[in-house]
């Protein structure tokens, strides 16, 4: 429990100035911890992190979480998803080349991984080039509910919600989560109104919550598939990048599907 407070702690008082400031260096920080996410999910795979396969990887978390006005350079902003075609198409031909020593099940791991998440990252992103109020309404509906269902599971908690994928988790932490969320955002929005409508982004937190507890249940899938604990290392007590972005990697998206980024 000590390293775990200790890890959080650190991590939020490099992440939070980050957020605060906005810009190019929160870009570069998305993408360096895109790019870790990516080498998380190869590593679970048993897959090199530095290889033809993952270099290319990375390079299509990069392409996907970069900014438009980064990409300005190029001919149009279709470039991006061209550039992440070329990029599938190079590890298809891996596939021959390598001659089923990386199969096409390989390729269509890293691509769907591209996607999950430079998506998530490249929304986080596109939030805070909005206004940080904006990218804040999503990171706390993100913090909220996992600390909500972590001490309310721990306290009243009794029915398992996932066993089969994540034997510590409860329909009343759920529960709990989700209405500590609700009921705290509301209070936020009040004070910092984003999007338009109290009423309608109270209920459109409520289900952001849901779907940021599915994302969380998403990632415990994949780990439990792969057979490990944790996404990876490199945050003591916490576990992987994976393991913390988890959530947001799709209420970010999200936001964006409804309007709000």
């Amino acid at each position: 429990m000590k390293t775990r407070i200790i890890t959080a702690v650190v991590a939020l008082a490099i992440f939070i100035p980050l957020i605060i400031y906005g810009g190019w260096p929160l870009t570069v920080a998305a993408v360096v911890l895109g790019i870790i996410a990516m080498s998380e999910v190869l590593v679970m795979k048993r897959m090199f992190v530095i290889s033809f396969e993952a270099i290319v990887s990375y390079l299509g978390v990069a392409l996907l979480i970069l900014p438009d006005n980064w990409l300005d350079f190029l001919p149009s902003v279709a470039t991006r998803w061209f550039g992440f075609y070329l990029l599938v198409v190079l590890l298809l031909l891996h596939t021959v080349l390598r001659k089923q020593r990386f199969t096409f099940d390989d390729a269509g791991v890293i691509t769907l991984a591209m996607l999950y998440i430079g998506m998530g990252f490249h929304y986080f992103v596109a939030a805070r080039a909005i206004n940080f109020q904006t990218l804040l309404y999503g990171m706390l509906i993100v913090w909220i509910t996992d600390s909500g269902a972590y001490l309310i599971g721990r306290k009243l908690g009794k029915n398992k919600l996932a066993p089969k994928i994540s034997p510590n988790k409860t329909w009343e932490g759920s529960i709990g989560g989700t209405v500590s969320a609700t009921i705290i955002l509301a209070i936020y929005l009040y004070l910092f109104p984003v999007g338009d409508g109290f009423v309608t982004m109270i209920i459109l937190t409520l289900i952001l919550s849901i779907m940021g507890q599915l994302g969380d249940l998403i990632e415990s899938s994949l780990k439990r598939y792969y057979g490990v604990k944790d996404s990876g290392k490199i945050l003591p007590g916490h576990g992987g990048i994976l393991d913390r972005f988890d959530s947001m990697l799709i209420v970010m998206p999200l936001l964006h599907m409804v309007g709000i980024i």
